[in-house]
Order: C-alpha cells, then sequence, then structure tokens
C-alpha cells in the first residue's frame, strides 16, 4: 500500500494533479509503439508492434518485421520488455531510460536480445530506440510511443495502417 501511494504522488508530481485523475499510473496502461521503418541496402524494414500490456515489471505483445521487397525475410513473434517500477517511475518524470527485452521469433524460435531507450516528452507521450541484432546486421528502429486506458486496446492490432517511410 505504501508503494502505491508513494507511485500515485510521482505520477501526479510529474503529470500534474488533473492529469493524474484522468489517466491511471503508466503501470496499468497499454504501450503503444507506432510503426516504424529503416532502410536496408536494397531494401526497407518497417517494425509493427501490437499493443504491449505490463504484467509483473514486463511489457509484452506481438511483433512483425516486414522486409520489402524480401517478404521471405519477414519474421513474427513476441516481445517482451523488462520494465521495473523504478525506471517506468523515471519514465512518469520526464527522465530517458534504457531497458531490455528479448523478441522471440515464431518464425523460427529464435530469440533475439533488444536494446531500448525510452526519451519521454510527458508522462503519456515520448519516443523510442530500439535495436536489435540480425545476424551481423544492426536493426535500428525509433518509434514513438504513448500510454492507453486498458480498456481502449481492444480496437488496435499489429495489423494497424503501416507508416509510410521514404529511404
Amino acid at each position: 500500500m505504501p508503494k502505491t501511494i508513494l507511485f500515485i504522488l510521482l505520477l501526479v508530481a510529474s503529470c500534474g494533479a488533473q492529469a493524474a485523475v484522468t489517466a491511471p499510473a503508466s503501470a496499468s496502461r497499454v504501450l503503444i509503439l507506432d510503426n516504424s521503418c529503416m532502410p536496408l541496402p536494397a531494401a526497407k524494414a518497417t517494425l509493427i508492434i501490437g499493443p504491449l500490456t505490463r504484467t509483473n515489471g514486463l511489457y509484452v505483445g506481438e511483433f512483425k518485421l516486414k522486409i520489402f521487397p524480401y517478404f521471405f525475410k519477414n519474421d513474427h513473434g513476441r516481445l517482451a520488455i523488462e520494465v521495473p517500477d523504478q525506471k517506468l517511475a523515471e519514465v512518469n518524470q520526464g527522465k530517458p531510460v534504457a531497458v531490455s527485452g528479448t523478441a522471440t521469433s515464431a518464425k523460427n524460435g529464435v530469440v533475439r536480445h533488444v536494446e531500448i531507450t525510452a526519451t519521454p516528452q510527458d508522462c503519456n507521450h515520448g519516443t523510442v530506440n530500439l535495436w536489435f541484432m540480425a545476424g551481423k546486421l544492426k536493426m535500428v528502429f525509433t518509434p514513438t510511443y504513448h500510454f492507453l486506458n486498458n480498456g481502449s486496446s481492444t480496437a488496435l492490432t499489429p495489423e494497424a495502417p503501416l507508416k509510410i517511410c521514404l529511404r
């Protein structure tokens, strides 16, 4: 109970009293990462991440990696990002944080280590720098993020419209 009160006080301090009343703590909200692209030699990679829900310090959801025009290199699977309460509180205070996780391919079972740096703009929005290795190639994506209430996430799927990316 004291930790809950402390977390609410931190949220009120970072978002303002009115925002704390209308939005629950980000620990109970869904994390949405927008689609992101990166150029490759003679191709383009698009990372699509579905809604991520937090349980026991882990944000978990589905991902798709689409490689155009090399569709046979596409991948999909499960993304799990470890975000301890302390790191979440720092994000709510507007501080950049570094976290890590794993992306497990449903296609071939490969587990990739994922590094993420979140840079908040406010307690609800920001950008992330997400990278992982695919063979010898470092894949770097920089999507924006925002939080939604748990009830608002049901209409969102990894099939959200693709953002247009120019190489």
